[in-house]
Protein backbone atom coordinates (compact mmCIF):
# COMPACT_ATOMS: atom_id res chain seq x y z
CA UNK A 1 0.00 0.00 0.00
CA UNK A 2 1.54 3.29 -1.10
CA UNK A 3 1.09 6.67 0.51
CA UNK A 4 1.66 10.22 -0.61
CA UNK A 5 5.16 11.39 0.40
CA UNK A 6 5.23 14.18 2.95
CA UNK A 7 8.27 15.76 1.32
CA UNK A 8 10.92 15.20 -1.34
CA UNK A 9 14.72 15.46 -1.40
CA UNK A 10 17.29 17.43 -3.36
CA UNK A 11 21.04 17.40 -4.01
CA UNK A 12 22.62 20.38 -2.26
CA UNK A 13 26.27 19.49 -2.80
CA UNK A 14 28.39 17.28 -5.02
CA UNK A 15 32.01 16.22 -5.14
CA UNK A 16 34.36 13.84 -6.90
CA UNK A 17 37.87 12.50 -6.69
CA UNK A 18 40.08 10.29 -8.80
CA UNK A 19 43.75 9.30 -8.50
CA UNK A 20 46.59 11.19 -10.14
CA UNK A 21 48.00 8.22 -12.07
CA UNK A 22 46.86 8.07 -15.69
CA UNK A 23 46.87 4.72 -17.52
CA UNK A 24 46.55 5.39 -21.25
CA UNK A 25 45.72 3.01 -24.06
CA UNK A 26 49.35 3.27 -25.13
CA UNK A 27 50.35 2.06 -21.66
CA UNK A 28 47.98 -0.90 -21.99
CA UNK A 29 49.58 -1.85 -25.30
CA UNK A 30 52.67 -2.72 -23.26
CA UNK A 31 50.70 -4.94 -20.86
CA UNK A 32 48.29 -6.95 -23.03
CA UNK A 33 47.72 -7.73 -26.70
CA UNK A 34 45.66 -4.68 -27.60
CA UNK A 35 45.91 -1.31 -29.34
CA UNK A 36 44.67 2.23 -28.92
CA UNK A 37 42.59 1.85 -32.08
CA UNK A 38 40.95 -1.39 -30.83
CA UNK A 39 40.06 0.08 -27.44
CA UNK A 40 38.88 3.45 -28.76
CA UNK A 41 36.74 1.96 -31.54
CA UNK A 42 35.00 -0.54 -29.25
CA UNK A 43 34.68 1.48 -26.05
CA UNK A 44 35.44 5.16 -26.61
CA UNK A 45 37.98 5.04 -23.76
CA UNK A 46 41.38 6.71 -24.20
CA UNK A 47 42.66 6.64 -20.61
CA UNK A 48 41.65 5.86 -17.04
CA UNK A 49 42.85 6.73 -13.52
CA UNK A 50 44.44 4.08 -11.30
CA UNK A 51 45.12 4.13 -7.55
CA UNK A 52 48.54 3.50 -6.09
CA UNK A 53 49.16 0.53 -3.81
CA UNK A 54 48.43 2.52 -0.65
CA UNK A 55 44.98 3.78 -1.71
CA UNK A 56 41.74 1.99 -0.92
CA UNK A 57 38.05 2.56 -1.63
CA UNK A 58 37.46 4.59 1.54
CA UNK A 59 40.31 6.97 0.67
CA UNK A 60 38.65 7.96 -2.59
CA UNK A 61 35.22 8.13 -0.95
CA UNK A 62 36.58 10.40 1.79
CA UNK A 63 37.97 12.92 -0.69
CA UNK A 64 34.74 13.03 -2.72
CA UNK A 65 32.69 13.36 0.47
CA UNK A 66 34.76 16.30 1.71
CA UNK A 67 34.17 18.19 -1.53
CA UNK A 68 30.44 17.46 -1.55
CA UNK A 69 30.01 18.61 2.05
CA UNK A 70 32.06 21.73 1.38
CA UNK A 71 29.83 22.66 -1.57
CA UNK A 72 26.72 21.96 0.51
CA UNK A 73 28.03 23.93 3.47
CA UNK A 74 27.19 20.97 5.71
CA UNK A 75 29.05 19.76 8.78
CA UNK A 76 29.52 15.99 9.03
CA UNK A 77 27.80 15.98 12.43
CA UNK A 78 24.61 17.14 10.70
CA UNK A 79 24.39 14.00 8.55
CA UNK A 80 21.78 11.39 9.46
CA UNK A 81 23.24 8.66 7.22
CA UNK A 82 26.23 7.78 5.05
CA UNK A 83 25.52 5.38 2.19
CA UNK A 84 28.36 4.01 0.07
CA UNK A 85 27.61 2.17 -3.17
CA UNK A 86 30.58 -0.07 -3.91
CA UNK A 87 31.72 -3.55 -4.96
CA UNK A 88 35.37 -2.87 -4.15
CA UNK A 89 35.25 -1.91 -0.50
CA UNK A 90 38.27 -1.84 1.79
CA UNK A 91 37.42 -5.28 3.21
CA UNK A 92 34.63 -7.88 3.43
CA UNK A 93 33.46 -6.20 6.62
CA UNK A 94 32.98 -3.78 8.18
CA UNK A 95 31.27 -1.66 5.56
CA UNK A 96 33.39 0.95 3.83
CA UNK A 97 30.71 3.47 4.83
CA UNK A 98 31.56 3.17 8.53
CA UNK A 99 35.21 3.88 7.75
CA UNK A 100 34.17 7.01 5.86
CA UNK A 101 31.75 7.96 8.64
CA UNK A 102 34.54 7.81 11.21
CA UNK A 103 37.04 9.68 9.06
CA UNK A 104 34.74 12.59 8.24
CA UNK A 105 33.42 12.74 11.82
CA UNK A 106 29.77 11.96 11.06
CA UNK A 107 29.17 10.88 14.66
CA UNK A 108 25.37 11.13 14.43
CA UNK A 109 24.98 9.17 11.21
CA UNK A 110 24.10 5.55 10.55
CA UNK A 111 26.43 4.14 7.87
CA UNK A 112 26.12 1.20 5.51
CA UNK A 113 27.23 -0.07 2.11
CA UNK A 114 24.97 -0.88 -0.81
CA UNK A 115 26.01 -3.51 -3.37
CA UNK A 116 24.45 -3.00 -6.80
CA UNK A 117 27.61 -2.87 -8.92
CA UNK A 118 27.53 0.03 -11.39
CA UNK A 119 23.99 0.93 -10.26
CA UNK A 120 25.24 1.49 -6.71
CA UNK A 121 24.99 5.28 -6.68
CA UNK A 122 21.56 5.28 -8.36
CA UNK A 123 20.26 2.74 -5.83
CA UNK A 124 21.86 4.68 -2.98
CA UNK A 125 20.20 7.91 -4.11
CA UNK A 126 16.84 6.18 -4.39
CA UNK A 127 17.19 4.70 -0.90
CA UNK A 128 18.21 8.09 0.51
CA UNK A 129 15.24 9.73 -1.23
CA UNK A 130 12.87 7.19 0.29
CA UNK A 131 14.26 7.65 3.80
CA UNK A 132 14.04 11.41 3.55
CA UNK A 133 10.63 11.47 1.87
CA UNK A 134 9.17 9.27 4.61
CA UNK A 135 10.37 11.66 7.28
CA UNK A 136 12.86 9.24 8.85
CA UNK A 137 15.89 11.37 8.06
CA UNK A 138 16.69 14.88 6.96
CA UNK A 139 20.17 14.85 5.42
CA UNK A 140 22.14 11.98 3.85
CA UNK A 141 25.54 11.63 2.19
CA UNK A 142 25.50 9.23 -0.79
CA UNK A 143 28.78 8.06 -2.29
CA UNK A 144 29.77 5.85 -5.21
CA UNK A 145 33.39 4.73 -4.82
CA UNK A 146 35.40 2.05 -6.63
CA UNK A 147 38.96 0.78 -6.97
CA UNK A 148 38.27 -1.80 -9.66
CA UNK A 149 41.90 -1.78 -10.80
CA UNK A 150 42.53 -4.16 -7.88
CA UNK A 151 39.84 -6.55 -9.17
CA UNK A 152 40.74 -6.47 -12.85
CA UNK A 153 42.55 -9.34 -14.56
CA UNK A 154 45.39 -7.54 -16.27
CA UNK A 155 45.86 -10.56 -18.55
CA UNK A 156 42.29 -10.31 -19.90
CA UNK A 157 42.29 -7.70 -22.65
CA UNK A 158 38.49 -7.80 -22.92
CA UNK A 159 37.98 -6.39 -19.42
CA UNK A 160 41.19 -4.74 -18.24
CA UNK A 161 40.84 -1.92 -20.78
CA UNK A 162 37.43 -0.90 -19.44
CA UNK A 163 37.77 0.01 -15.79
CA UNK A 164 39.22 2.86 -13.77
CA UNK A 165 39.17 4.12 -10.18
CA UNK A 166 37.29 7.06 -8.70
CA UNK A 167 34.59 8.31 -6.35
CA UNK A 168 31.67 10.71 -6.50
CA UNK A 169 29.40 11.98 -3.75
CA UNK A 170 26.21 13.93 -3.17
CA UNK A 171 24.65 15.50 -0.08
CA UNK A 172 20.88 15.07 -0.16
CA UNK A 173 18.43 16.90 2.10
CA UNK A 174 14.68 17.31 2.53
CA UNK A 175 12.70 19.75 0.39
CA UNK A 176 9.03 20.35 -0.51
CA UNK A 177 7.28 17.88 -2.82
CA UNK A 178 7.58 19.04 -6.44
CA UNK A 179 11.11 20.28 -5.93
CA UNK A 180 14.31 18.22 -6.06
CA UNK A 181 13.78 14.56 -6.99
CA UNK A 182 10.62 14.12 -9.05
CA UNK A 183 10.67 10.33 -9.61
CA UNK A 184 12.89 7.28 -9.16
CA UNK A 185 13.11 3.79 -10.68
CA UNK A 186 15.00 0.60 -9.76
CA UNK A 187 14.96 -2.92 -11.23
CA UNK A 188 16.93 -6.18 -10.92
CA UNK A 189 17.10 -9.52 -12.72
CA UNK A 190 19.19 -12.16 -10.98
CA UNK A 191 18.83 -14.61 -13.87
CA UNK A 192 21.45 -12.47 -15.65
CA UNK A 193 24.00 -12.58 -12.81
CA UNK A 194 26.58 -14.52 -14.82
CA UNK A 195 26.84 -11.78 -17.43
CA UNK A 196 28.99 -9.63 -15.18
CA UNK A 197 30.40 -10.77 -11.86
CA UNK A 198 33.39 -11.58 -9.66
CA UNK A 199 32.79 -15.29 -9.03
CA UNK A 200 35.47 -15.86 -6.39
CA UNK A 201 36.05 -14.55 -2.89
CA UNK A 202 32.58 -15.13 -1.46
CA UNK A 203 30.97 -18.07 0.35
CA UNK A 204 30.17 -19.82 -2.96
CA UNK A 205 33.78 -19.87 -4.10
CA UNK A 206 35.98 -18.80 -1.20
CA UNK A 207 39.62 -17.97 -1.72
CA UNK A 208 41.59 -21.20 -2.12
CA UNK A 209 44.73 -22.18 -3.98
CA UNK A 210 42.50 -23.59 -6.73
CA UNK A 211 40.29 -20.50 -7.12
CA UNK A 212 43.38 -18.29 -6.98
CA UNK A 213 45.02 -20.16 -9.84
CA UNK A 214 41.75 -20.07 -11.80
CA UNK A 215 41.73 -16.25 -11.41
CA UNK A 216 38.22 -16.35 -9.94
CA UNK A 217 38.90 -13.22 -7.88
CA UNK A 218 38.73 -11.02 -10.97
CA UNK A 219 35.91 -9.43 -12.96
CA UNK A 220 34.34 -11.76 -15.52
CA UNK A 221 32.12 -10.37 -18.26
CA UNK A 222 30.11 -11.65 -21.21
CA UNK A 223 30.38 -8.50 -23.30
CA UNK A 224 27.72 -9.16 -25.93
CA UNK A 225 25.08 -10.03 -23.34
CA UNK A 226 25.87 -7.01 -21.20
CA UNK A 227 25.76 -4.72 -24.24
CA UNK A 228 22.27 -5.81 -25.31
CA UNK A 229 20.75 -5.76 -21.85
CA UNK A 230 22.35 -2.46 -20.91
CA UNK A 231 20.76 -0.63 -23.82
CA UNK A 232 17.35 -2.17 -23.23
CA UNK A 233 17.47 -1.53 -19.49
CA UNK A 234 18.64 2.09 -19.69
CA UNK A 235 16.17 3.05 -22.40
CA UNK A 236 13.27 1.47 -20.51
CA UNK A 237 14.25 2.98 -17.17
CA UNK A 238 14.71 6.48 -18.57
CA UNK A 239 11.30 6.33 -20.24
CA UNK A 240 9.68 5.02 -17.06
CA UNK A 241 11.10 7.72 -14.81
CA UNK A 242 10.26 10.56 -17.22
CA UNK A 243 6.70 9.30 -17.57
CA UNK A 244 6.36 9.02 -13.78
CA UNK A 245 7.54 12.61 -13.40
CA UNK A 246 5.33 13.88 -16.22
CA UNK A 247 8.39 15.15 -18.04
CA UNK A 248 9.08 15.08 -21.79
CA UNK A 249 12.44 14.88 -23.54
CA UNK A 250 12.19 18.57 -24.38
CA UNK A 251 11.95 19.40 -20.67
CA UNK A 252 15.22 17.63 -19.81
CA UNK A 253 18.36 19.72 -19.69
CA UNK A 254 20.97 16.99 -19.22
CA UNK A 255 21.17 13.20 -19.32
CA UNK A 256 23.90 11.70 -17.16
CA UNK A 257 24.23 8.02 -18.14
CA UNK A 258 26.46 5.35 -16.64
CA UNK A 259 29.84 5.59 -18.36
CA UNK A 260 30.55 2.02 -19.49
CA UNK A 261 30.91 2.12 -23.25
CA UNK A 262 30.39 4.94 -25.72
CA UNK A 263 28.52 2.60 -28.07
CA UNK A 264 26.00 1.87 -25.32
CA UNK A 265 25.59 5.57 -24.58
CA UNK A 266 25.16 6.38 -28.28
CA UNK A 267 22.59 3.59 -28.75
CA UNK A 268 20.59 4.75 -25.72
CA UNK A 269 20.69 8.36 -26.91
CA UNK A 270 19.61 7.33 -30.40
CA UNK A 271 16.63 5.29 -29.17
CA UNK A 272 15.48 8.01 -26.80
CA UNK A 273 16.17 10.83 -29.25
CA UNK A 274 18.59 12.64 -26.95
CA UNK A 275 20.63 15.31 -28.76
CA UNK A 276 24.38 15.23 -28.19
CA UNK A 277 24.37 18.60 -26.40
CA UNK A 278 22.22 17.09 -23.63
CA UNK A 279 24.52 14.11 -23.03
CA UNK A 280 27.23 14.05 -20.38
CA UNK A 281 30.16 11.83 -21.39
CA UNK A 282 33.57 11.59 -19.69
CA UNK A 283 34.53 7.92 -20.08
CA UNK A 284 37.14 8.83 -22.69
CA UNK A 285 39.19 10.28 -19.78
CA UNK A 286 38.15 8.02 -16.90
CA UNK A 287 36.87 4.72 -18.24
CA UNK A 288 34.21 2.82 -16.30
CA UNK A 289 34.43 3.66 -12.59
CA UNK A 290 31.31 1.58 -11.84
CA UNK A 291 29.16 3.16 -9.10
CA UNK A 292 31.24 6.35 -9.29
CA UNK A 293 30.63 7.23 -12.96
CA UNK A 294 27.37 9.14 -12.56
CA UNK A 295 28.28 11.24 -9.49
CA UNK A 296 31.69 12.08 -10.97
CA UNK A 297 30.15 13.14 -14.28
CA UNK A 298 27.47 15.19 -12.52
CA UNK A 299 29.92 17.00 -10.27
CA UNK A 300 32.12 17.82 -13.25
CA UNK A 301 29.27 19.51 -15.15
CA UNK A 302 28.19 21.36 -12.00
CA UNK A 303 31.68 22.75 -11.48
CA UNK A 304 32.05 23.54 -15.17
CA UNK A 305 28.82 25.56 -15.09
CA UNK A 306 27.20 23.33 -17.69
CA UNK A 307 24.03 22.87 -15.62
CA UNK A 308 22.02 25.62 -13.97
CA UNK A 309 19.59 25.85 -11.06
CA UNK A 310 16.15 24.79 -12.28
CA UNK A 311 17.47 22.41 -14.95
CA UNK A 312 15.77 19.02 -15.10
CA UNK A 313 18.38 16.25 -15.00
CA UNK A 314 18.14 12.49 -15.55
CA UNK A 315 20.54 9.92 -14.08
CA UNK A 316 20.32 6.43 -15.61
CA UNK A 317 22.56 3.41 -15.13
CA UNK A 318 22.97 -0.35 -15.13
CA UNK A 319 25.28 -2.86 -13.51
CA UNK A 320 26.07 -6.47 -12.72
CA UNK A 321 23.31 -8.30 -10.96
CA UNK A 322 21.73 -7.46 -13.36
CA UNK A 323 20.64 -4.10 -11.88
CA UNK A 324 19.41 -0.89 -13.44
CA UNK A 325 17.65 2.29 -12.47
CA UNK A 326 17.21 6.01 -12.86
CA UNK A 327 16.08 9.20 -11.19
CA UNK A 328 14.93 12.58 -12.40
CA UNK A 329 15.29 15.81 -10.47
CA UNK A 330 15.23 19.58 -10.53
CA UNK A 331 18.78 20.82 -10.05
CA UNK A 332 19.54 23.49 -7.44
CA UNK A 333 23.31 23.62 -7.96
CA UNK A 334 25.25 25.93 -10.23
Amino acid sequence: MSSTPIRSSRIIGSGHYYPDRVLSNADLEKIVDTSDEWITTRTGIKERRIVDESQACSDLAFEAAKRAMEMAGVDAKDLDAVIVGTISGDMQFPATAVLVQDRIGATNAVAFDLSAACSGFIFGMNVAHGMISSGQMGRILVIGSEVLSKFVDWEDRATCVLFGDGAGAAVVEACPVGEGILATHMKSDGSLADLLCIPGGGSRKPVTDKSFLERQRYIKMQGDGVFKWAIRAMVGSARTVMEAAGVTLEDVGLFVPHQANVRIIDAVADRLGIPVEKLVVNLDRLGNTSSATIPIAFDEVVREGRCKPGDTIVFVGFGGGFTWGSLIFKNVLG
